[in-house]
């Protein structure tokens, strides 16, 4: 990178969210032949969210790889170091949301592949077409001292080969018609920053007695295509994508096989509701994902308009989750702003369980449709793992009943039973009954009831946890929860 290149992002440091630096090329060159290229540069405190590095290539290119490096420097004690994230888009351009997404590893692989044939997990395999090529570097944190960084790329000349047709998962599994079904939605393997391979998870997950699993690899569709043998009647694959923007990351879940959605803006940007009608358009619904995660750009400024549910509980129970917790249950009062909760593993590797929590869902069939129409209804509940089932059901004298997800229409002084009924629930285990003013009813063993009416709870959810911690001064971890039954006829 010259003095130019420098100054130019320095300018555009704090202010821009991507900067273009000048091209460079390769010449053409015979069959077999390999060139390299190597580029170096300095990125500034404060960089631009993402740096394009423009490469010229020639026809007649059969593979390109690319590696890189970047210095990691010592900084104070709580002050973030260097990290820097890696893809790649094609000749077709680099617009947001365009057709020229071909990869994306983040910070976790030092290189890539791609070919018509095969590429490297989190790229996309196809032609190495002439025309100018961009590496894109994401400088997620820079140290004080700025970051040092160098990017090689080499081609390899030669007949590009045949590019495999894509098998993606089918949208049904055989199921067992209409009744409960688990599954785990955000999940990751060796496609994005995961340890373990599709099959392996594929394996955790009927270990885990799990229904249904949904891939959603950072920023990458490459995933989608990688669970071929591994479903079956007892398992279906979703497709998805989780979007790791800047200011908060959401599940696209259960979208249409191959769509690619962008991740490359943030809040002030205004392209989030363009990209959550994009995954609507793919069939698909938008989950903010750990919404009170306090990684550096996790935690979620996006709001909930376009949101069709929210990721109350991401892996193991913490205090995240408590908060995320209380933030969702302002949200049940009212009509028509309240999201359903999701409980998802987020398992990247061993010691990780899929699975541990997952979201329950009554579906008319284990099918891509109705199962998102369920979690979409809030028809859920959330637990630890298989061995806990729950139900909560409301009645009135008179017939009437609803579940999760369901409203109960009753007049305000309407006598109305609620009955909370758990099996396998952790020994000591606390049932609560929780209203709109708070918990109204605890109890322990396998079945909890009270007796209410509309004008006294306008929603009853449930929540199952663990004895306390002695001591501890904070409530027990959660081992399920559901969401809420609606009570009365406002909510029309």
């Amino acid at each position: 990178m010259g003095r130019r290149d420098a100054l130019r992002l320095s300018l555009a440091a704090g202010a821009a969210t991507a900067v273009t630096l000048s091209q460079a090329g390769f010449a053409r060159a015979e069959d077999g032949a390999t060139a390299q290229l190597t580029l170096r540069g300095h990125l500034p405190p404060g960089a631009p969210d993402f740096v394009y590095l423009p490469i010229k290539i020639p026809e007649g290119v059969r593979e390109i790889a690319v590696s890189y490096r970047y210095d990691k420097p010592d900084v104070p004690q709580g002050t973030p170091g260097n990290a820097l994230d890696i893809g790649i888009f094609d000749q077709r351009g680099t617009a947001l949301g365009g057709r020229g997404f071909r990869g994306w590893s983040g910070g976790f692989r030092d290189s890539f592949v791609i070919s018509a044939q095969k590429a490297t997990p989190g790229y996309l395999a196809g032609p190495v077409r002439a025309g100018t090529w961009h590496v894109v570097l994401g400088p997620y944190t820079v140290a004080p001292q700025g970051m040092d960084y160098e990017v090689t790329v080499t081609l390899r000349h030669g007949e590009p080969g045949r590019t495999p047709r894509p098998e993606y998962p089918p949208e049904r599994a055989k199921g067992r018609g209409r009744t409960w079904y688990r599954g785990d939605c955000h999940l990751h393997t060796v496609h994005s920053d995961g340890r373990r391979t599709p099959e392996e998870v594929a394996a955790a997950a009927r270990a885990a007695g799990l229904d249904f699993l949904t891939t959603t690899e950072h920023n990458t569709t490459s995933g989608h295509a990688a669970w071929q043998g591994l479903w079956g009647d007892d398992l279906l694959v979703l497709c998805g994508e989780e979007i790791t923007t800047r200011n908060g990351h959401y599940l696209a879940l259960g979208t249409d096989p191959g769509t690619f959605l962008d991740w490359r803006y943030r809040a002030t940007d205004d392209a989030y509701p363009r990209f959550a009608r994009a995954v609507h358009r793919a069939g698909g619904l938008v989950v903010p994902a750990h919404p009170n995660c306090p990684f550096v750009g996790c935690r979620w400024k996006f709001g909930y308009d376009h949101a069709d549910a929210v990721e109350v509980w991401n892996g193991p129970w913490t205090a995240d989750d408590e908060l995320a917790l209380a933030a969702w249950d302002n949200m049940l009062v009212s009509r028509e702003g309240w999201l359903p909760a999701m409980g998802n593993s987020d398992a990247h590797r061993e010691g990780q369980d899929v699975g541990a929590p997952q979201t329950v869902v009554h579906a008319d069939a284990l099918e891509r449709g109705p199962l998102l129409e369920g979690i979409r209804a809030g028809r859920s509940y959330l637990a630890e793992s298989s061995k806990i089932s729950v139900e909560l059901r409301a009645t009135t004298p008179g017939g009437g009943h609803a579940t999760l997800g369901e409203t109960l229409r009753a007049r305000p002084d309407t006598s109305v039973d609620v009955t909370l009924t758990v099996r396998g629930a952790p020994k000591g285990a606390t049932l609560e009954l929780i209203t709109d003013q708070g918990t109204m009813r605890t109890g322990t063993g396998p079945r909890l009831t009270w007796r209410t009416t509309p004008s006294q709870a306008r929603y009853v959810r449930a929540e199952v946890r663990h004895p306390a911690q002695e001591g501890a001064g904070l409530p027990g971890a959660m081992a399920a929860m559901t969401n809420p039954v609606r009570l009365g006829d406002e909510w029309e």
